[in-house]
């Protein structure tokens, strides 16, 4: 532990006493986040000290590959010694990346190139890395994974599903093993025994929602006991006790980190137990029936987003109609409760779009990757009435034990690094938030990709038609075509489409999770239609067939557009991956909901007059959709901040989630 702590000299870190070396919440002001966030901002001019970094890194290739397997092994050893006194420093890396990259070139066949380097580099100086997609993220990750495991810091790789932790595990276990170093992987059914085993090897790979669970569980079963009182406690003769899950938050590399850190931190992660349910299931029945009966502008008034609230004649209307219902209906704040809820499950929650029916049960759909989220459950009764609707076994309420969300948890570790395509969107917020400063790293090869001119359509029917036309047209030619929607409704309304019209197309949405990645791998055959939801095989590399490659490589079409741009750049980006050819483009409807829900009225109706009909787009048609998505970011970034705040109090207020700094 104290290695650790050697490693992270002159790092401004508060450190905490529990079971385990982890970093106390920090208390910052908010104008000082906002200072650092501009002061990070400006641009930083070290482009001689890289090619100094690089040319040392180079200098050393050739007596790397001269040493013998065990000479490479016992030199990391010794330059891990010397970062432990000295920290990751650029007159040690290079040494140590010379070695490692040695060693993944005889086990792996693969050689580090210079960018994947810097990415390195930059992950040990806890900064985020903006790779662009097929850069070789995962193979980045090891030169920093293996330089800090050496030093003995704990080292978690975080993914954002099972599948990418193990198959990125299981590629890379053999230059692990050259090393002398273990590497776990811990999946979503694993018992809490063999959890421990992989949190226990030198490296683990996992997801970002299992880590996060796994600290969860360890705060709820040490609470308060620090590791000083433990020891007393071991001194005095008393039981050890079961020891914890993880072994400490030393340091921690985050791929996708943008899905992480951003699109996934809006809710609190809980853990809950499920409690019998008090409310006779009449009360969810009733309510669905009352909520489907008034109407919308009269009886209640339905606001932006999901906002929904009875008016005073809704009241009047709901207390007339409830006059024989139980007695929980003679409250006027349960009724209203009731009603509001059923109505929001009623009107603003879509199956297929923001939920599926699966095994009879409702699982929730995240609108940001288009993945099935099957332990989440809408908190306050609004899951009880979805079900209801639904005419499914309706579940218990549940009651939390212990909560956080990744803005806190993340921030705990002693040094935090993460990777992604697309991070120069949220580089303020990131570094506000996390404290990570965004560094673009640059490509291997110049990129090919060619962004054709949007196409906008008056309505999504005429939208559907014009994307179903362009794909097949484009398949006759030869191209794979890889078209990415926003829900399993609209992905299955395309495959219908394609299907009538006698079409061969691959249907990839939140249905079929498990085999994701292996549907899109295969997304560069000639003449193949794939119809993917949003971030769906996020992580997995699209190779292209040599006839693709000649026809002009992967089209991507967008469908519609996200809230956050990022969102868009990671689906266009799947498209001239490591200097392929490739092209993009966007056919979209004026009906979308990113244009109902942020751009005001007066500017969708002038936008409908200047298109008249489906054409393609002009400039100012992307500038104004830049400025529609803007809206739609800070509205977003408000909730985060709000979640943050709350989480913050209700950690306050029980003193559960770890210790907070006072």
């Amino acid at each position: 532990m104290s290695d650790v702590r050697a490693l992270l000299a002159g790092r401004d870190l508060q450190l905490g006493d529990g079971p385990y070396l982890e970093r106390l919440d920090a208390k910052r002001s908010r104008w000082e986040d906002r200072l650092r966030a501009l002061i990070d901002s400006r641009p930083r001019f070290d482009g001689r000290r890289v090619e100094a970094f690089f040319a040392a890194t180079a200098a050393r290739e050739e007596a790397a590959r001269a040493a013998s397997d065990q000479q490479i092994r016992e030199c990391l050893r010794g330059v891990a010694h010397r970062m432990r006194l000295q920290g990751f420093t650029d007159a040690l890396l290079p040494e140590a990346f010379a070695l490692i990259r040695e060693a993944s070139r005889r086990t792996l066949g693969m050689r580090h190139h210079d960018v994947q380097l810097l990415a390195g580099r930059t992950l040990l100086q806890g900064r985020l890395a903006e790779m662009s997609t097929g850069e070789g993220k995962t193979l980045a990750a090891t030169l920093a994974a293996c330089a800090a495991a050496a030093t003995g810091a704990a080292v978690h790789v975080v993914t954002v599903n099972d599948y990418l932790a193990e198959r990125d595990a299981e590629h890379n276990r053999a230059l692990f093993s050259f090393l002398g170093m273990s590497a776990g992987v811990v999946l979503q059914d694993m018992s809490v025994t063999d959890r421990r085993k992989a949190y226990a090897c030198e490296i683990t790979y996992v997801s970002n929602k299992e880590l996060t669970f796994d600290y969860l569980k360890d705060c709820i079963a040490l609470g308060e006991v620090s590791l000083t009182q433990q020891r007393v406690r071991e001194l005095a003769g008393g039981a050890r006790g079961e020891p914890p899950i993880l072994r400490g938050l030393h340091f921690a590399i985050i791929d996708e980190a943008d899905s992480v850190l951003i699109d996934e931190a809006s809710t609190p992660l809980i853990i809950s137990e499920t409690l019998p349910d008090d409310l006779d299931p009449a009360v969810y029945t009733q309510s669905i029936a009352l909520a489907q009966t008034l109407e919308m502008g009269v009886d209640y008034i339905k606001g932006a987003r999901r906002d929904i609230w009875l008016t005073e004649t809704g009241r009047k209307r709901v207390r007339e109609l409830t006059t024989s219902f139980g007695s929980l209906w003679r409250s006027p704040l349960w009724r209203d409760e009731f009603v509001q809820k059923a109505l929001s499950a009623v009107h603003c929650f879509t199956r297929d779009q923001d939920y599926i029916l699966a095994e009879g049960k409702v699982q929730i759909v995240d609108e940001s990757t288009g993945r099935v989220m099957p332990d989440r459950t809408w908190e306050r009764g609004l899951h009880q009435m979805i079900e209801c609707k639904e005419g499914a076994e309706i579940t218990g309420q549940r009651r939390t034990l212990a909560q956080i969300t990744y803005q806190r948890f993340f921030g705990r570790y002693l040094l935090l690094s993460g990777m992604t395509g697309t991070a120069a969107e949220v580089a303020t917020e990131v570094k506000q938030t996390y404290g990570l400063s965004v560094r673009r790293i640059p490509t291997h090869k110049p990129s090919r990709r060619q962004r054709l001119a949007d196409r906008i359509c008056a309505d999504g029917e005429q939208r559907w038609r014009e994307v179903a036309r362009r794909a097949i047209e484009l398949a006759q030619q030869g191209r794979a075509v890889l078209v990415g929607t926003r829900s399993v409704e609209a992905s299955e309304k395309l495959g219908h489409l394609l299907e009538s019209s006698g079409v061969e197309h691959i249907l990839l949405n939140a249905r079929q999770d498990k085999s994701e990645a292996e549907i899109v791998s295969d997304a560069g055959q000639p003449g193949r239609i794939t119809v993917a939801t949003n971030m769906a095989g996020r992580g997995t590399d699209i190779k292209l067939s040599s006839e693709v490659e000649a026809t002009g490589g992967l089209h991507v079409i967008l469908t519609e557009f996200h809230e956050s741009a990022r969102v868009d750049r990671q689906l266009f980006g799947r498209s001239a991956r490591q200097g392929d050819p490739g092209t993009t483009e966007a056919i979209v409807s004026l009906q979308d909901d990113v244009f109902q829900s942020f751009a005001p009225a007066a500017g969708r109706r002038l936008i409908a007059w200047l298109i008249r009909d489906m054409r393609h787009s002009e400039r100012w048609f992307r500038r104004w959709v830049t400025h529609v998505q803007n809206r739609a970011e800070r509205h977003y970034r408000k909730q985060r901040v709000e979640t943050t705040r709350r989480d913050g109090e209700w950690a306050r207020a029980l003193g559960f989630v770890g210790k907070t700094r006072k």
